[in-house]
């Protein structure tokens, strides 16, 4: 099967190569997914699980992508929950081979139906950024209806879906991000907007919540806006900084099938929208990681046209 690998961590995303592997088997508990559309985060290059085994072991050529929506071909012995045929869609483990490839074996507690109506490419589109949000938020941040939420780079993936969410359940939404992203955070649900290259961000006072998704300075301003007993939820590390008198809290996303369940019917009514910035083949898609462009949203890679 074609899939992108990496092999040499200091190459960075130059190293990302197009190359044939062997097919995945399905051992217990697994599932094997033909993959029709994947998404992919660039920091996965700096994650130490993308080079080494939970034992410190080089695992490499590593498979890069861990986001998918595909068709279930084969399931392994002991597996329940899905079939064969079933469309699914979910996040791969971060120590195994990932979804930017023909194919994929993967745990399947770690996938969830993906309904006939919502189509491969926003199924692939929503796991990590859904799922980050929605911890974030809700089980990391505490939050609670009528609270106030800045959400750093709420024209990005992980932001817009952090902005939809937040005000889905009853809070006041401050976005941030670069001038040119101010409409978009807005259109996404923002209810005001802070230019954090033109504007004064402890302008706005205190906050109940801060999700943040850019850390340094901006992270340790972040913390002194936490009102007492509120939030800071980092997905970039532990914040060099903290709130005076609320918490800090930083985590890495899980895979969980029932709050895919929960995200995905909310994209099935309308609530709740994807951020697609780009989509590309899997033969270009090296070049499409590659490229100076930037792009605001997820890059998405359909596996089958």
């Amino acid at each position: 099967m074609k899939a992108i690998v990496v092999t040499d961590q200091a190459a960075g995303k130059a190293g990302m190569k197009l190359v044939e592997r062997p097919a995945p088997q399905a051992a217990i508990n697994d599932v094997v997914v033909q993959i029709h559309a994947s998404g992919f985060v660039p920091t996965e290059l700096e994650w130490p699980s993308t080079w080494t085994d939970r034992l410190d072991h080089d695992r490499t050529p590593s498979i890069l992508g861990h986001e998918l929506a595909g068709v279930v071909t084969g399931v392994g012995y002991g597996t329940t929950g899905l079939s064969v045929g079933q469309r699914v869609f979910g996040l791969a483990d971060w120590y195994r081979d990932g979804t930017l490839a023909e194919y994929v074996a993967m745990e399947a507690r770690n996938l969830a139906p993906l309904p006939g109506d919502v189509d491969f490419t926003v199924g692939a589109s929503l796991p990590i950024s859904g799922l980050t949000a929605w911890q974030g938020l809700f089980e990391h941040g505490r939050f609670q209806a009528g609270q106030s939420v800045l959400a750093h780079g709420a024209a990005g993936a992980v932001g817009s879906m952090v902005t939809q969410l937040a005000r889905l359940a009853g809070a006041h939404v401050i976005g941030t991000g670069r001038a040119a992203d101010r409409q978009k955070a807005l259109d996404f649900g923002a209810q005001e907007y802070v230019d954090l290259e033109n504007d004064v961000l402890e302008d706005i006072g205190r906050v109940d919540l801060v999700f943040d998704v850019i850390g340094g300075d901006i992270g340790k301003r972040s913390a002194r806006l936490v009102r007492a007993g509120g939030t800071l939820v980092s997905i970039v590390g532990p914040s060099e900084a903290r709130p005076d008198d609320g918490l800090s809290v930083d985590f890495v996303v899980e895979s969980d099938r029932a709050q895919l369940s929960e995200i995905v019917q909310r994209v099935r009514d309308g609530r709740l929208r994807a951020n697609i910035g780009n989509i590309a083949g899997l033969d270009d898609a090296v070049a499409a990681f590659n490229s100076t462009n930037r792009v605001s949203g997820k890059t998405i890679i359909h596996v089958r046209p």
